[in-house]
């Protein structure tokens, strides 16, 4: 499966939990996951069947910044 990976705003546990319902809802529940230990938090996605700009666009209407790396 492709992964996807994202520099995002998604700086903490809130974070991750106001996204999550929005990207079960998108990919799938356990096909994405946010490393919020790192400065850049990367959002790792694994699904195929979304594009890139179909996420970024998600994350953009609930407040939240993506960009492909």
């Amino acid at each position: 499966m492709e992964n996807k990976v994202f520099k995002t705003n998604i700086n903490c546990a809130s974070c991750v939990q106001k996204v999550t319902e929005t990207l079960d809802g998108l990919v799938g529940e356990d096909n994405w996951s946010v490393d919020t230990d790192i400065p850049i938090k990367l959002l790792t996605v694994e699904n195929e069947n979304i594009s890139a700009d179909a996420i970024i666009a998600a994350l953009k209407e609930i407040g939240y910044r993506a960009d492909v790396l």
